[in-house]
């Protein structure tokens, strides 16, 4: 004779909703019935000792949530884990349910003081045993999860939570017999949905609107062919039905002032072990040590928010806060994550904020052989600005070439082993790249509140400047490149012609003409638009004088173009005296190189145009080597390809009147940028007036 099913509940005699620990709470303090209550438990209760055999607990004052059995713990044969809540309205519980376990032959397994469980509200049992879905995000914690594993033998699927409303794994999730599962998949992040459809068959999952899922129909009690629920849709119950499941409706409305229903009140306590299932967790946990200005500099919230916002969980185990302005601080942080394919997408970007594993745990890097040209191993690891050093036989190598979006390439010399930077295409077939994240740490700054040496930013914050701290940014830029251009430094511009078209010009030839220039980027079109206003007068065709259309004005870049052309460059048309000023006049008479990178949209184009974007992306890349800074003058997509290109340590100025292109240039994460919204051409103005007011030495040569 096959056992009865067994369900603990509590009598909710001392219900009430005293505080807020979840959304549903709000604005329910003490406006629940307790008559109503009673009589919605009662209903609940004989629904259920009519298709399984009901045990009590007795309830307790001073923990009105009691009632919610569920979160007891988790039951599997005589084994129980007793939960550790996560808020202290709760904790007081504990006690109760841990005395009726011992009362009750079971053998009991307790979590760690400090790490939230919160029973089978958020770990719930394949109703065909083969496995235990766990949930965690807002009340039980993911490091949890490999101590069920452990102590049931049974494999756990970790399931990330990101609704508040469904604060434990049982308002929005209900395994059925037969294997099939009623889930609300809104709940839920992309990568545990994708998880649930790897294991439950399409034919078998029952995905509910947000109507039903916010009635708690997902909140229920399973019992062979009967799902007993607060409430569910005529669509729902016909589903339901037309898969052999009978819904049987109890109202549980007092209860759902608390954010609890049907499941929340009772706890299955006989769960039947099968023989050939056993322990299997894919959580992985990883120990961090960071160093900084963790709390000012914001690193810390990055870090930890960066963590839950990927699908892991934390513990910050330690935390060192510098005791002086100018200290740093330092961090232990462990890291969870569901499996290793999340670990390693955390562990990648936590490298990239400076975060490193103790060395003693740190193992050599990953090294994968190519085996096409232009093509990485999979899982090769993808560069970033910082600087970086990777671990190869124990030993630590800094990368060479540092750039963004670029593999690391490892290869044996006759000065040892080497590390560089080497974009795809130029990968070659036998070249050895690193993968994965293992052996492999950046080399951070430790503070922007080190004393300031003379190179560096005294405004950086990496930040997007207003238009009212335009004239102070301004200055502090003029002061950079003063001392740049005094010790013999290299400052390159990448510039658009909305340069030419807002009156920069002047002012950019000016700074090419004074020494501030030592590199040109940029396309066709600045290098055009330039050359018909030094020889027509116009840019697009319009006055520059008078800002109007001249007639005929919209051929005058042809007619540029088509006059370079006869002449062979830009540098021939100048020595022939036909341009007289402008950017590439200064940029010819001052032998300042330029880069012109052209785009399916030239005209023409000039002759200097580099047509091969693999040439120009080259020819980029040589100009931007020992760069000091960069001005990147309202041309989002060549700034964008110029700040791929360029290592930390390299300040980048970026102006344009779009805060969009300033903000994605600023967010690349470099702590030397600075971007500043404002007109281009009023900018170059201020920035000219300012470098006239400095009276560093300048020789010229």
């Amino acid at each position: 004779m096959t056992e009865p099913i067994r369900i603990l509940m509590c009598a909710p005699d001392h219900y009430d909703v005293d505080y807020v620990i979840n959304p549903w709470m709000e604005g329910n303090i003490h406006k629940s019935s307790r008559d109503k209550a009673v009589e919605q438990w009662s209903k609940l209760n004989f629904v259920l000792n009519e298709i399984a055999q009901v045990d009590l607990v007795p309830g307790q004052q001073g923990v009105p949530d009691m009632v919610f059995t569920a979160n007891a713990g988790l039951v599997l044969g005589d084994n129980a884990v007793l939960s550790r809540f996560y808020h202290p309205e709760r904790q007081g519980e504990e006690p109760y349910f841990k005395q009726w376990f011992e009362d009750n032959g079971f053998n009991l397994f307790e979590l760690p003081q400090d790490l939230p469980f919160e029973g089978a509200g958020d770990a719930l049992l394949d109703r065909e045993g083969r496995w235990l879905w766990a949930g965690y995000g807002f009340r039980s914690e993911l490091d949890s999860h490999p101590y069920l594993a452990k102590w049931l033998d049974i494999e756990v699927l970790s399931l990330r939570l990101i609704d508040e409303r469904f604060y434990h794994l049982d308002t929005c999730f209900c395994p059925l017999s037969g294997g099939y599962l009623l889930y609300y998949p809104g709940a839920f992040d992309s990568y545990s949905n994708h998880i649930i459809e790897g294991r439950v068959p399409a034919e078998k999952r029952i995905a509910i609107a947000e109507t039903d899922a916010i009635n708690f129909a997902c909140n229920s009690v399973n019992v062979g062919q009967s799902v007993v629920m607060n409430k569910a849709s005529d669509s729902l119950k016909q589903r339901l039905a037309d898969v052999g499941f009978e819904v049987i409706e109890t109202p549980l409305t007092e209860f759902l002032k608390a954010g609890g229903a049907a499941k929340c009140l009772t706890l299955r306590i006989n769960e039947p072990v099968l023989p050939d299932v056993h322990a299997s967790t894919p959580v992985e946990s990883r120990v961090l040590q960071m160093e900084g200005h963790l709390l000012d500099a914001g690193i810390m919230n990055r870090s930890l928010d960066l963590v839950v916002d990927n699908g892991g969980s934390f513990k910050v185990l330690n935390f060192n806060l510098g005791v002086e302005r100018q200290s740093t601080s330092s961090a232990e942080v462990r890291v969870s994550a569901p499996d290793h394919e999340v670990m390693e997408k955390i562990m990648s970007q936590l490298i990239e904020l400076g975060a490193v594993i103790p060395d003693e745990e740190v193992s050599n890097a990953i090294i994968e052989t190519c085996d096409l040209d232009g093509v990485a191993p999979d899982d090769f690891y993808v560069s970033n600005i910082y600087p970086t050093e990777v671990k190869v036989n124990n030993q630590w190598i800094r990368v060479q070439k540092q750039r963004m979006d670029g593999a690391i390439v490892i290869s044996d010399s006759s000065h040892g082993v080497t590390a560089e930077c080497r974009i795809l295409r130029d990968l070659n077939q036998g070249d050895r790249v690193i993968v994965g994240v293992e052996g492999i740490r950046t080399v951070r700054k430790k503070s922007n509140r080190e004393p300031k040496v003379k190179e560096e930013f005294s405004f950086m914050g990496a930040g997007v400047s207003s238009e009212r701290r335009v004239e102070l940014v301004v200055e502090q830029i003029a002061w950079e490149l003063r001392q740049i251009r005094d010790r013999g430094g290299k400052v390159v511009v990448t510039a658009g012609p909305v340069v030419i078209h807002t009156g920069g010009a002047k002012h950019l030839s000016r700074l090419i003409r004074d020494g501030y220039v030592q590199g040109l980027l940029g396309g066709n079109a600045i290098a055009v638009h330039d050359i018909e206003q030094s020889l027509m007068g116009t840019s697009l065709g319009v006055d520059m004088q008078k800002g109007t259309p001249v007639r005929g004005g919209h051929r005058h870049h042809l007619k540029v173009i088509n006059t370079v052309r006869r002449y062979g460059s830009i540098a021939q048309a100048v020595d022939a005296g036909i341009i007289t000023h402008g950017i590439m006049y200064e940029c010819v008479k001052h032998h300042v190189p330029f880069a012109l990178a052209g785009s399916i949209r030239d005209d023409g184009p000039l002759p200097d145009t580099q047509m091969d974007l693999i040439k120009a992306q080259s020819e980029y890349a040589q100009l931007l080597e020992g760069t000091d800074m960069i001005l990147m003058l309202s041309t989002m997509l060549h700034s964008i390809g110029v700040g791929n290109m360029t290592p930390a340590g390299v300040k980048m100025v970026c102006v344009d009147i779009n805060p969009a292109v300033v903000t994605k240039l600023s967010d690349r994460g470099s702590v030397e940028s600075v971007g500043v919204v404002t007109d281009v051409g009023l900018f170059l103005s201020l920035l000219v007036n300012q470098l006239d007011k400095l009276t560093s030495p300048y020789h010229q040569v």
